[in-house]
C-alpha cells in the first residue's frame, strides 16, 4: 500500500460559522480571518494505491458551478485534482474507487462533471466505484432545510444514474468496523448523518482521514464545534470519545481542511486533549 495526498483546491469560509459558538477572539489565533471574517480552507483528498486498487476518498469540489456560486467561497491558491494526481503519476481514469465520507459539495462536487458538450453531467471519474451508505444517501437525497444548500442534486444524483453507486454497509451497533475497502470506519452523525471517518493501517501507524468530525487542528478544543453541524451536542459526545481514543493510542489525524496543517497527533494534558505535533505528509512517511 502507498498513499498519497491530494490538494484538490483551496476556498474561503465565514470563520464564525466554522466555529460556532466559540468567540473570534479564541479562534482567530488558530485560524486567522481576513477582513472579511472569512478563514483559509483546504479541500484535501487522500489516494490509496493498494495492488490493483486506487481509491479517492472525497473528491473537493469540483470545477462545475457557477462564478457566482463560487464567488461566496473566495477560491485562491492554484491546487486542483488533476495536477495532484499528475504530481504521483496518475490520470483521474486510472481511479478505481472514489470513497465520500459524505456528499456536502466541497466534499463530493468533483465526483461529477459536465459532459463535453455541457448538456449533462457523468462522473468525473468514469472507471470508478464511488462508495456512500444507504442511510446518508437517504439523508442527502431527501435533505432537511438545513443541509440543502450543501446537498447539491447535481453532485449526487448522476452517481445513481450512472450506474457506478456502492454503499457500505451500516453497523447497527459497532461505528468502527471493517470494509471491503481495505480499511475500518467510523460512522459519525453529529455533522451530518452516517458521515464516515477512514481509519488507514500504513506504515505502523494508524491515520484517520477526519472530514469534518475534526475539520483543522484548531478544532480539537471539545466546544470547537461547526455551526454547520446538524447535531451539535451530538458532536461534542463523538468527538470526546474520539479524541481521547485518539490521544490514547497515538493516531495520525489527516486533516481535509486544514489549510496549513496536513497532519497532527494528540496528547491528553489537565485541560483535556490537545495538540501535540504536526506533520506534513512528506515529513511522516518519507
Amino acid at each position: 500500500m502507498k498513499l498519497y495526498p491530494i490538494e484538490t483546491g483551496n476556498f474561503k469560509l465565514d470563520g464564525g460559522a466554522m466555529f460556532g459558538v466559540v468567540p473570534k477572539a479564541i479562534w482567530n489565533k488558530t485560524n486567522p480571518a481576513d477582513a472579511h471574517n472569512m478563514i483559509d480552507i483546504a479541500a484535501r483528498s487522500l489516494l490509496i494505491e493498494d495492488g490493483d486498487r486506487l481509491i479517492l476518498i472525497d473528491t473537493g469540489m469540483g470545477n462545475k458551478q457557477s462564478d457566482k456560486f463560487f464567488g461566496y467561497y473566495f477560491l485562491w491558491g492554484n491546487d486542483h485534482i488533476d495536477g495532484s494526481l499528475a504530481k504521483y503519476g496518475f490520470h483521474r481514469d486510472d481511479i478505481t474507487d472514489v470513497f465520500l465520507t459524505h456528499l456536502h459539495f466541497d466534499h463530493s462536487g468533483g465526483a461529477i462533471q459536465w459532459n463535453t458538450k455541457r448538456t449533462g453531467y457523468e462522473p468525473a471519474f468514469k472507471n470508478a466505484k464511488y462508495w456512500s451508505n444507504q442511510d446518508h444517501w437517504l439523508w442527502a437525497t431527501q435533505p432537511n432545510a438545513r443541509e440543502k444548500a450543501s446537498f447539491l442534486k447535481e453532485n449526487i444524483l448522476p452517481i445513481e444514474e450512472s450506474g457506478q453507486l456502492q454503499f457500505v454497509d451500516v453497523p447497527e451497533k459497532d461505528y468502527l468496523v471493517a470494509s471491503s475497502l481495505g480499511f475500518d470506519i467510523l460512522f459519525a452523525d453529529g455533522h451530518t448523518d452516517k458521515q464516515m471517518i477512514p481509519h488507514i493501517q500504513y506504515k505502523g501507524k494508524t491515520l484517520v482521514f477526519m472530514a469534518d468530525l475534526l475539520p483543522t487542528a484548531g478544532h480539537i478544543p471539545l466546544p470547537y464545534v461547526m455551526g454547520y453541524d446538524t447535531r451539535p451536542l451530538l458532536t461534542l459526545d463523538e468527538k470526546a470519545k474520539f479524541l481521547d481514543t485518539a490521544a490514547t493510542n497515538n493516531y495520525y489525524l489527516f486533516l481535509e481542511h486544514d489549510a496549513q496543517q496536513q497532519i497532527c497527533t494528540l496528547q491528553h494534558t489537565e485541560k483535556g486533549v490537545r495538540l501535540k505535533e504536526t506533520y506534513t505528509f512528506d515529513e511522516l512517511f518519507n
